[in-house]
């Protein structure tokens, strides 16, 4: 069982890589927060199966200390975009 957890970490480890691919490649700001909500989750998810494969409890209280912040994070992000959506229109939250 440990095998296939372990497995299972590395791939989610290689996502992760390719999220911060996407980061610094994205097309938008919209691209690049979703791909920061993919690493959180990953991240979240890595965290979780280190700490059953290796036995660690901290690294689920970890784990759920990212996913709080997280969730902050995306809401920090909306007001932002929400708030130049009314300065200007929609057309400035888009990139020509």
């Amino acid at each position: 069982m440990t095998e296939l957890l372990t497995i299972a970490l590395g791939f989610i480890l290689t996502m992760l890589a390719l999220g911060l691919v996407r980061i610094l490649r994205g097309p938008g700001d919209a691209d690049r927060m979703m791909a920061a909500q993919l690493i959180g989750t990953g991240g979240i998810a890595a965290l979780l199966l280190l700490g059953a494969v290796t036995g660690v409890p901290a690294a689920i209280d970890v784990a759920l200390t990212l996913a709080v912040l997280a969730t902050f994070a995306s809401i920090a992000f909306v007001k932002k975009g929400t708030s130049r959506l009314g300065e200007n229109g929609p057309e400035s939250t888009e990139r020509k």
